[in-house]
């Protein structure tokens, strides 16, 4: 019989607690026992895994989401590499971030710290329990998760890899657990004295009711509605390859380009040979009416403007200038990720600071924003909020900071009395505790 989730979060806090002041050469060994321990246990993964897609297939599941579902051996081998370059990045806990003397022989320190508990509820792509597994684990915190029912199967595999990976290492099992149901995440949600952040990843409506369901607090984003903006100063050459690898290479996921703007000054020598490379790779253009004068599409509509497709379909709108470009992309943008293509230093200047959002990129692919590639690691979702994390959240999304103040018998009476004074000085030094 399954465990109730108050009981889970307790379990899981009291985790937390032990793995917050472990000894980070643990946490890196339990990353690289987890490796090893994948790969050990292969046949079980891909067999459960064998399961849920046949499953899937049955149950109509369309093909992006089919594909994202896939766990084989390159996937493994995509975590495996994952987990050896997390282990070997510095230990984000316990680190200085400033120290000041605030009267003789007072220092104050402010240090790094694990967030607590984490209720992560992510999509149906089992390579993400690991990287949300592993980046708590690397974080110090402990994690509650629940992903698509899709992925049950494979992701109830793995969690038994991480878990045995985490008693190899001496740290405690429950600080990695799995939720299973829809039940599950609505109890998760009303665990405000348990958990300490709630990290959704899934549509926008979805994200808004966790919002509105939860006192924890939640962070996140909902949709990854991301523009690639062809600049009147673009090497069309370069265009057309960051434009279509943004929107090709993988369909699916949360930094695919969605929206393609173009700068009228450029838009009939671009769109003709790049609507030809979109139509190459199966996808559908949807247009302004400026597009449809020049290529055949599918007539865009308002609600185009605000969609995101994760398939093989591209709404393309003709700008008269950088700056209606920013207009448009702030107005119906997530705040995710957006490019923009320009030899001219000023006008990717602008855009690179007017535009709002947690990634802005100049000639290069959207599909760039990913807490791996970014070299933190991995990464437990991509924030598209300004507090107190933005982009995609690597370990040092999952810290926060407290106050360690250390003294030798100071009284505020003294410093009011006036036989001590402030003299708030900066000092480089590190917490010796």
């Amino acid at each position: 019989m399954r465990m109730d989730l108050r009981s889970m979060a307790i379990q899981s806090r009291n985790a937390y607690y032990d793995l917050s002041v472990s000894a980070p050469e643990s946490r890196n060994q339990a990353l690289l026992t987890l490796a090893d321990r994948l790969a050990a246990d292969r046949k079980e993964i891909f067999s459960a895994n064998r399961e849920d897609l046949i499953q899937a297939e049955q149950e109509g599941l369309s093909a992006p989401l089919l594909h994202r579902l896939i766990f084989g051996e390159e996937k493994l081998a995509q975590v495996q590499e994952g987990l050896r370059a997390l282990a070997a990045l510095p230990d984000p806990v316990g680190e200085t971030v400033f120290c000041h003397e605030i009267t003789e022989g007072l220092k104050l320190y402010r240090v790094t710290c694990p967030i607590g508990v984490l209720g992560v509820i992510f999509e149906s792509r089992p390579d993400a329990l690991i990287q949300i597994s592993s980046l708590a684990l690397k974080s110090g915190n402990a994690a509650l998760m629940k992903g698509g029912r899709e992925a049950l199967r494979t992701n109830q595999a793995l969690l038994r890899s991480v878990r045995s990976a985490l008693v190899q290492a001496g740290l405690p099992e429950d600080a990695v657990q799995l939720l299973e149901t829809r039940e599950d995440v609505a109890e998760m949600l009303k665990q405000d004295d348990l958990i300490d952040l709630i990290i959704p990843r899934g549509s926008n409506s979805f994200v808004r009711y966790i919002m509105e369901h939860s006192r924890i607090p939640v962070l996140g984003h909902a949709d990854g509605i991301c523009h690639v903006y062809v600049d009147a100063y673009a090497d069309l050459e370069m265009a057309k390859k960051v434009a279509l690898d943004s929107k090709v290479q993988n369909l699916s996921v949360c930094n695919a380009e969605e929206t393609l703007l173009v700068h009228e000054a450029v838009a009939e020598a671009f769109l003709p040979p790049f609507a030809g490379l979109l139509r190459d790779h199966g996808v559908e253009i949807r247009g302004d009416e400026a597009v449809q004068s020049l290529i055949s599409c599918v007539p865009a509509t308002e609600e185009d403007w605000r969609t995101e497709y994760l398939d093989a379909i591209l709404s393309i709108r003709i700008v008269p200038s950088l700056q209606e470009a920013i207009r448009h992309i702030n107005h119906y943008g997530s705040h995710h990720t957006d490019c923009i293509i320009t030899e001219d230093d000023r006008a990717a200047a602008e855009f690179l600071n007017r535009v709002d959002s947690a990634g802005v990129y100049r000639n290069v692919s959207t599909r760039f924003a990913d807490g791996f590639v970014y070299g933190l690691g991995a990464e437990v979702g991509i924030a598209t909020g300004k507090i107190h994390a933005r982009g995609p959240m690597g370990l040092d999304g999952l810290t926060t900071y407290k106050y360690k103040l250390l003294g030798q018998g100071q009284t505020m009476a003294e410093m009011k009395s006036g036989v001590r004074h402030y003299v708030h000085h900066v000092l480089s030094e590190k917490c010796p505790l």
